[in-house]
């Protein structure tokens, strides 16, 4: 199941408050990055970013976000905006450490 363009919309606002967001399109889905950095992205109208030790405080479930795909973190409190951008902010500070 392909993600929803009214789902991207919503996401993409919820995420406003992130710093320089851009969404590009793949295969259905959609990729989300953070100053050009990729941190996540929308699989089945779920937002998932990727796993870092930093964001292990935040005790999201683990999901694959497609079969053969490596897990990554769904993030379920949508409503928010403040902590979506500090999962963001979090998990952008945990991909420059690697």
């Amino acid at each position: 199941m392909a993600s929803t363009k009214e789902y991207r919309d919503f996401i993409l606002e919820q995420l406003s408050e992130a710093p320089n967001i851009t969404c590009r399109p793949m295969m259905g889905e959609f990729l989300l990055y953070s100053n050009n950095v990729l941190f996540g992205g929308i699989y089945d109208d779920r937002l998932l970013v990727k796993i870092v030790p930093e964001t292990a405080e935040y005790h999201m479930p683990e999901e694959l976000p497609y079969d053969g795909a490596k897990p990554m973190y769904l993030v379920e409190d949508l409503d928010n905006k403040p902590l979506l951008t500090e999962i963001v902010l979090t998990t952008l500070a945990g991909l420059k450490q690697k």
